[in-house]
């Protein structure tokens, strides 16, 4: 017997949740019933070669097309994988400042610059909202006070793996609902009634990206290709690096030559070789999409409400704290993979420095290190670097966690302008008195946490039984 969505219909509608968002999640649900895969054969699609790169753009910027533009930023992330529990966005990444303390800065900027009010919208979720309002009421109470700043993303039922059932979880209701993925801003758009706002009031170009990547701000040589080429669509793409080999690429699907992007989970194992190949697929998607409001009304209309995004399976526990707890689905869409829905959408080549993400500590060490320095409220490769960022691997089992990365450096960084490579396995402690040149290996194969010694720092170093101690035990002192 097939599994009904009624039991999913009733829950959402009992908890409010619009109609856009309910019949976005039953496309969805059908698809997983239907024992969709969501995969994507090799054979089925082909790579994707010649893009246009922004860097070649030699069309005058149109600073025209500012009035008809809203910036739109994805905030509804905790970064528990992190191990936080507030807004990822409110992380220091910089000196004292957080991901929106940027973001907002980069937002003043820009009207300044361009003596514009450039519209800026935040998509929170349901564990996002309350300190994201806060922190804005608090340092940035002009942007707090601008109509229209929160759009709230949706939520949808967990699943039970077997029945399909939603799950249920008594001790703590929260427990069985799921953020719905990115792919939510649409439903979100049409549900609480923005998109036709937006259009009423005349504005016809949304730029959307991650809170947490910096990298990403309104670009107006992009803006101004973006209308010039009537196109409904645009994707920022990056070319993949071995350290990009196990993310998402571009391709093109043959039946109808409609590019698609296919993630990790829609890659079946025997295609792994291929889809790691970063020579033959050569592009990843930024999350920095330019989207045609008016074009977008057109697709959700077509579709009855909702646009009809691929789906995305995620295995769990119904607590995710509990893996004893009982199994779920977790059903999810992103929206980037819109890019199939618009007929004309294309993608062009970004450099680097538009994509800069901090989705580990490994991100986060090299972002708060002197590789990184500010400029316009955005990060940018120190020019010390020579054009090419570090590669940097901090022991997964230790430095999982943000707090264990502060205690490994809340005596500073070391330099990395020098450093091109750095991997660090074991519990150590560092401090800005260091400086990593060349390709750098530390080894701590001891339960206690080893000090890395200060000065210029090269090669293999195998700290395990090292003595060093930066601080005399009874001045309590540096020695410097």
């Amino acid at each position: 017997m097939v599994a009904s969505f009624e039991p999913c219909r009733t829950k959402m509608e009992k908890e409010g949740i619009a109609s856009s968002a309910v019949s976005a999640f039953e496309s969805t649900f059908k698809a997983l019933v239907s024992g969709d895969s969501g995969m994507i054969a090799e054979s089925t699609i082909a790579p994707v070669y010649d893009l246009a790169k922004s860097e070649e753009f030699t069309a005058k910027p149109d600073t025209s097309l500012l009035a008809k533009t809203v910036v739109l930023k994805l905030n509804g992330g905790l970064g528990t994988g992190m191990g936080l529990d507030k807004a990822k966005s409110l992380l220091q990444v910089k000196g004292e400042e957080s991901f929106l303390d940027l973001t907002a800065k980069q937002v003043i900027q820009m009207r300044k610059d361009y003596g514009m009010k450039v519209k800026f919208m935040l998509m929170n979720s349901f564990s996002t909202s309350a300190d994201t309002l806060q922190f804005f009421q608090t340092k940035y109470p002009d942007l707090a006070a601008e109509d229209g700043l929160e759009m709230m993303q949706n939520k949808v039922p967990k699943l039970d793996a077997t029945t399909f059932e939603p799950a249920t979880c008594p001790s703590n209701p929260d427990n069985e609902w799921c953020p719905p993925g990115h792919g939510d801003l649409y439903a979100a758009l049409v549900g609480s009634g923005r998109l036709d706002a937006l259009l009423k009031d005349g504005f016809q170009y949304m730029f959307v990206s991650n809170s947490d990547n910096l990298g990403a701000s309104l670009d107006l040589d992009i803006l101004t290709y973006f209308a010039s080429k009537d196109a409904p669509f645009v994707m920022e793409c990056c070319e993949r690096t071995e350290n990009d080999k196990k993310g998402g690429h571009l391709c093109m699907r043959k039946k109808d030559n409609q590019l698609i992007l296919r993630e990790s989970a829609m890659c079946p194992d025997e295609d792994e070789p291929s889809f790691q190949d970063i020579s033959k697929h050569r592009f990843f998607n930024t999350n920095n999409l330019w989207v045609r409001l008016d074009k977008l009304k057109e697709i959700i209309d077509k579709n009855g409400g909702f646009i009809p995004l691929p789906m995305i399976k995620n295995k769990k526990t119904v607590d995710p704290k509990d893996d004893s707890s009982q199994k779920v689905v977790q059903l999810e869409t992103a929206m980037g993979a819109a890019i199939e829905c618009f007929d004309g959408a294309t993608a062009i080549v970004v450099p680097r420095t538009r994509f800069a993400p901090v989705k580990k500590c490994n991100d986060l060490f090299l972002l708060r290190s002197d590789a990184y320095i500010m400029k316009n409220h955005k990060p940018v490769l120190n020019p010390l670097c020579n054009g090419v960022a570090p590669i940097i691997s901090l022991d997964s089992k230790k430095y999982k966690m943000v707090g264990a990365l502060e205690d490994a450096t809340e005596d500073g960084i070391p330099s990395l302008v020098k450093c091109k490579r750095l991997t660090v396995k074991g519990l150590v402690k560092m401090s800005g008195k260091t400086a990593f040149v060349g390709d750098v290996s530390i080894v701590n194969n001891s339960p206690e946490a080893k000090y890395v010694p200060f000065g210029i720092i090269s090669g293999e170093h195998d700290l395990t039984n090292s003595t060093f101690q930066p601080v005399d035990p009874c001045l309590k002192c540096i020695i410097l």
